[in-house]
C-alpha cells in the first residue's frame, strides 16, 4: 500500500512514520532540502515542493499510484488551486487513489459563545484564513464527487505532542496563564490525528466531514496550571485578557469560543481517543520524556 502526504508537516510526519512502521510505502512533499534527506534517511520518499510556485507533474506517476492522498498544505488561492491541479493529473492517467484525506480547521465554525458544535452546523468563519478553509474544503469535495473518490475532510483543533505542549514554554519562562471568562479551547494530540486517519483509510467508502478532538473542551488556563503541576512548578500568574498584550493571531483565537463534539467519527469509524483529554496528553509526553 502506498501513502502520498501533501505537506510533511507536524501531523503529516506523525502519519507517515506510523504508516511506514506498518510497512507502507510513503511518499512526501517538504520544503526545505534538510528536511527532505532528514525524511528520506528513515525511509520516507521526500520531494521538495512549494506550493505557490511548483507543479504537481514532477511526481504525477506516484500521486496516481498512489492508494491514500493526504492534504496537509493551507489553501492556495481561490478555493483551492492544489485540488485543480490534481485533477488534471489524475485525469490525464491512468490510475488514482482510493481515498483522500485533507487536514482542515474547526476554525470554519467560527464562534459560538462556547456552545457545543457537531458536523452539521453550517460554516460560518470569522476569519480570512478559515474563510478560506471552506472554500478549500468545497474544492476538494467537489473533486471527489468528480473523480468518483471519497473525500474525508478532517477538521482539527489546536494541535499539541512531542515538542509542541505547554512543557516547554513553562521551562523557559514564556507561558502565560490568559484567563478570558467563558473561554473554551478545543485540541487534540497529534497522535489521535495519526489514528484517526489510519482508521479512515481502513473504513471509509464514502466521503465525510469529521470533527478530530479529544472529549474535553476546556479554558486554556487550566492547561497550562495542569503541566505546571506536572513539573512541580509554580504556575504563572493569571493575566486578564483585556490586560494581555497578544499578537493578532493569538488575539483572533481568543475571539471564539466553542466546545466541538467528535461524536460522529466515534459512531462512523470507531475512533477512540487514546487521550481523551489534555491531562492524559500532557502525563504521557512526561514520562517520554518531554
Amino acid at each position: 500500500m502506498n501513502l502520498f502526504v501533501l505537506g510533511l508537516g507536524y501531523s503529516g510526519s506523525v502519519l507517515a512514520r506510523r504508516k511506514l512502521a506498518e510497512g507502507w510505502r510513503v511518499l512526501g512533499t517538504v520544503r526545505s532540502p534538510e528536511k527532505m534527506e532528514a525524511l528520506r534517511a528513515e525511509g520516507i520518499e521526500a520531494f521538495l515542493f512549494d506550493a505557490h510556485t511548483d507543479e504537481l507533474e514532477n511526481f504525477a506517476m506516484a500521486l496516481r499510484e498512489t492508494d491514500a492522498l493526504l492534504i496537509s498544505i493551507p489553501p492556495v488561492g481561490q478555493g483551492d488551486t492544489l485540488a485543480e491541479k490534481l485533477s488534471r493529473i489524475i485525469f490525464g492517467g491512468a490510475g488514482r487513489p482510493r481515498w483522500i484525506g485533507y487536514l482542515s480547521t474547526i476554525g470554519v465554525y467560527g464562534d459560538h459563545a462556547g456552545a457545543f458544535v457537531d458536523e452539521t452546523m453550517p460554516c460560518r468563519p470569522s476569519s480570512m484564513r478559515s474563510r478560506a478553509r471552506c472554500e478549500a474544503e468545497k474544492s476538494w469535495m467537489q473533486l471527489g464527487s468528480q473523480l468518483d473518490i471519497p473525500v474525508i475532510i478532517f477538521r482539527l483543533p489546536g494541535i499539541y505532542g512531542p515538542g509542541r505542549n505547554a512543557f516547554s514554554a513553562l521551562r523557559k519562562g514564556t507561558a502565560r496563564r490568559i484567563v478570558k471568562p467563558g473561554q473554551i479551547f478545543n485540541r487534540v494530540h497529534v497522535d489521535d490525528i495519526a489514528a484517526a486517519l489510519s482508521l479512515s483509510m481502513k473504513k471509509d467508502i464514502a466521503s465525510a466531514i469529521y470533527n478530530v478532538t479529544d472529549d474535553e473542551p476546556s479554558p486554556p488556563q487550566d492547561v497550562i496550571a495542569f503541566a505546571a503541576a506536572l513539573l512541580g512548578m509554580e504556575p504563572p500568574p493569571e493575566i486578564d485578557f483585556a490586560e494581555a498584550e497578544l499578537s493578532p493571531m493569538a488575539a483572533s483565537f481568543y475571539g471564539e469560543s466553542k466546545r466541538v463534539r467528535n461524536d460522529l467519527i466515534k459512531r462512523r469509524i470507531d475512533f477512540a481517543p487514546q487521550f481523551p483529554s489534555y491531562r492524559e496528553g500532557l502525563e504521557a509526553l512526561l514520562r517520554a520524556g518531554e
